[in-house]
């Protein structure tokens, strides 16, 4: 493990090699929550990685969280397609079904994790989870989209981490992991 001075004066960067066991107890900082929002994608999937394995360092929690973007209903009926029979209860209720399931499966025992599934804008949603929940750290997924893609459905990601009241670490579909990113790692 390598503890370094980063860039901006008053803070560090911690490299951790494939052997390293954890953070030592020593560094200047704690974590007590992160924040893993997740839309059920492997991109999410391995940025929960990643907070389990933060967590695991740290003995904190990690909260789950799973934002459903609100959705307008066509004024007709005769116009609405026949999936759109869920009620929005029904949908929350199902994505926190699905939370618990990733909550064992991909953390196991390891931590202690609470779930949340909620309706509202996704980056809206993630900021007051962070600032209600007292959260340390946000971890989440980017899906790297560019271009007229994120033009024009903006950037979850970017607008969390301009609004977030703690730090933001944001975990690229394709990148060089440093943590393992498999349930049993």
């Amino acid at each position: 493990m390598k503890v370094k001075a980063a860039p901006k004066k008053g803070k560090v960067l911690v490299e951790l090699a494939s052997q390293d066991e954890g953070l030592p107890p020593s560094l200047p900082f704690q974590l007590k929550r992160i924040l893993a929002p997740v839309d059920f994608s492997e991109a999410s999937r391995k940025a929960l990685q990643y907070a389990a394995h933060f967590a695991a360092a740290f003995n904190a929690e990690v909260i789950l969280l799973h934002v459903i973007q609100p959705f307008t209903l066509p004024v007709e009926p005769e116009f609405m397609p026949p999936e759109l029979g869920i009620s929005r209860q029904e949908l929350v209720d199902s994505s926190r079904r699905e939370l618990e399931e990733w909550c064992a499966r991909e953390i196991g025992g390891r931590v202690q994790c609470q779930v949340r599934a909620q309706e509202g804008v996704p980056w809206h949603q993630i900021v007051a989870a962070a600032s209600d929940t007292n959260t340390d750290l946000i971890i989440l997924a980017t899906h790297g989209r560019s271009g007229l893609k994120h033009v024009l459905l903006g950037s979850v990601v970017e607008r969390v981490t301009h609004h977030a009241p703690c730090p933001v670490l944001v975990v690229r579909e394709q990148e060089r992991d440093f943590v393992p990113t498999s349930p049993k790692g």
